[in-house]
């Protein structure tokens, strides 16, 4: 889904992490949701993406699913 939502946006992985002030590498494993991102980053990821309310709590539904 993060990774939908920043293409419809026009921003490469690149841009993301410069926005975001974390590693390219960071933002590609967040990008093939691999890790769940700080609450800080996940708050700016929200805002950037235009994140709706269900997104963000399906997308953090998954990702603790993931790693748990």
């Amino acid at each position: 889904m993060i990774k939908e939502k920043r293409k419809e946006k026009n921003y490469t992985q690149e841009q993301m992490s410069q926005i975001l002030g974390i590693s390219l590498r960071q933002y590609i494993r967040i990008d093939n949701e691999e890790d769940l991102p700080r609450r800080d980053v996940l708050k700016n990821l929200i805002i950037q993406l235009d994140l709706t309310n269900e997104e963000i709590g399906t997308y953090i539904k998954k990702m603790t699913d993931i790693i748990a």
